[in-house]
């Protein structure tokens, strides 16, 4: 089998190549001129040059592939908002055009974005559609997801998979959620927003990718996703993986918005750098981002590894000097990323205690329970 992978160079895209490559697949990546693969080793993976904005070059990448896996896109709350439309939806247009025309599976990485958050109370599931969006991103994810499920309905044998908010090994750009992690560790985080998120290992998303290329039905989504975790109740399992303090201050929305707008204000037109408090960010933090994973579980088989083990993983990914050779010199550089983690983590899961009972100690059993991983 060979496959096609879109956003290698990234977090979830890397995840996924290694993944496939690991599993024996004929891996071949898409990749910009002046980027790297996010893998440890190259070795066995075919690297194609082009760019999601260039059908002819996502057509001549994806000859010959079984599959694509179309986890290329632009994750980021401050990135202009035709730029990001132009990648995360005109790709995407284009790489359903390559997938129809060399007849491989689609499996297409959407977002917990295009699902949106509770409602009344209610997890939301895989029928749930997010309404209104808070700024481009967002924005991006539901129209490049619509035009997915549009293709679906046509005959196009595709499958959709969204993650919820991914964490763990490999985060080098960073990713925003990354970011918050990182800000946390550099002790930048004096205050934190009154908000709740869906967590899970980024190695698990990636596995969720092959098996909705085995398993999923045509045109299905699957939501790809572990702990439903409050702010508090994150940075509190971060407190106590790095040794450091969570911040107690819980920031009012309509402060952290005064506060967006001003940085906006201040660092993009003013300083021309990246706001430290991204609006679109803090908007989403309004909406409460948990959700009901049971499908994926049930149907596709997904594992769902421990968030505390998840978490030793960021922490470890950040702190070492990998991260730093990686930032410095490409994805390509950051080495045997795996073996380095089991060596810092002294043999993984097992320097945490027991993951799964300790998360379930920091939730307290309450409200926010999640669907459990039956094996």
């Amino acid at each position: 089998m060979k496959a096609l992978v879109t956003g290698a160079s990234g977090f979830v895209g890397g995840a996924t190549a290694r993944l496939l490559s690991s599993k024996g697949v004929q891996v071949r990546v898409l990749l910009r001129n002046g980027t790297s693969a996010n893998l440890e080793s190259k070795e066995g993976v075919e690297i194609a040059r082009g760019d999601l904005r260039d059908a002819a070059s996502i057509r001549a990448a994806a000859e010959g592939c079984d599959a694509i896996f179309h986890a290329g896109a632009i994750f980021s709350f401050s990135a202009s908002s035709a730029e990001i439309m132009e990648v995360n939806v005109g790709g995407t247009r284009n790489v359903i055009a390559a997938a129809r025309e060399v007849k491989a599976r689609l499996v297409h990485c959407s977002s917990i974005a295009a699902v949106g958050g509770m409602r009344d109370g209610v997890l939301p599931d895989e029928k749930q559609f997010a309404g209104t969006a808070p700024g481009p991103y967002e924005r991006s994810k539901v129209e490049s997801e619509a035009l997915v499920r549009e293709e679906a309905r046509r005959g196009l044998d595709v499958v959709i998979v969204n993650p919820t908010f991914p964490i763990g090994w490999g985060d080098i750009k960073p990713t925003p959620t990354g970011k918050m992690i990182l800000d946390f560790l550099r002790g930048r985080m004096p205050a934190y927003v009154d908000t709740g998120m869906n967590v899970v290992d980024v190695d698990d998303v990636a596995e969720g990718h092959w098996l909705a290329f085995e398993r999923g039905q045509r045109g299905e989504r699957y939501i790809l996703g572990h702990a439903n975790l409050t702010m508090q109740d994150l940075l509190e399992e971060l407190a106590l993986v790095s040794g450091r303090r969570a911040p107690r201050f819980r920031m009012p929305h309509f402060l952290a918005l005064g506060l967006a707008h001003a940085d906006s204000l201040i660092s993009a037109r003013l300083l021309g750098r990246e706001p430290r408090v991204p609006l679109e960010g803090v908007r989403t933090a309004r909406e409460v981002r948990f959700a009901n994973c049971s499908r994926a579980v049930r149907e596709l088989g997904l594992v769902q590894t421990p968030i505390r083990e998840t978490l030793e993983k960021a922490v470890r990914w950040f702190q070492q000097p990998l991260w730093q050779a990686a930032k410095a010199g490409g994805a390509g550089s950051a080495g045997d990323g795996r073996s380095a983690e089991a060596r810092s983590l002294g043999g993984g899961a097992g320097s945490a205690g027991d993951g799964r009972s300790a998360e379930a100690r920091s939730l307290g059993g309450g409200a926010h329970d999640r669907p459990r991983n039956p094996a």
